[in-house]
């Protein structure tokens, strides 16, 4: 296996619902809602980096796909990263998510090994940090 990832892949409850918290909240590009026409094929993909999206479908969709029964959710189960290039654009994401309608799970702070982070949750409770590590330089 090649060290290739180019999807990420989040079960949603409300497709449209989270549609819009990306799409209009968080300001990620994407072609909206496509695969309707398919009894469990609704989905929404999202431009990220180069090579990589973010698909959002629905919960029993994925359960139906995977022929797995569907089971609780746990905002613990892995954390998505999101990285900055600044304390302070690390504050500027998390009041736009917060806006967007996040619930800040964790308010920004100094962590124990330099960096600066928070964690919001979108709308299905999916975890994500906000963080600036001084260790690490962005590539655009």
């Amino acid at each position: 296996m090649k060290p290739r990832i180019s999807v990420i892949t989040l079960g949603v409850d409300d497709l449209e619902r989270s549609l819009h918290f990306y799409e209009k909240g968080l300001g990620l590009p994407t072609q909206g809602i496509v695969g309707r026409e398919f009894e469990h094929g609704a989905v929404a993909f999202f431009d990220l980096q180069s090579g990589l999206k973010l698909a959002l479908w629905k919960r029993k969709d994925i359960a139906h796909d995977t022929s797995m029964n569907q089971t609780a959710i746990s905002p613990t189960e892995f954390t998505i990263g999101h990285n900055v290039g600044s304390k302070e654009e690390v504050d500027t994401v998390m009041k736009q998510a917060e806006s967007a309608g996040a619930v800040i799970a964790v308010q920004a702070h100094d962590t124990f090994w330099g960096g600066y982070s928070g964690y919001f949750q979108d709308p299905d409770g999916h975890l994500w940090e906000v963080v600036w590590n001084p260790a690490w330089e962005l590539t655009e």
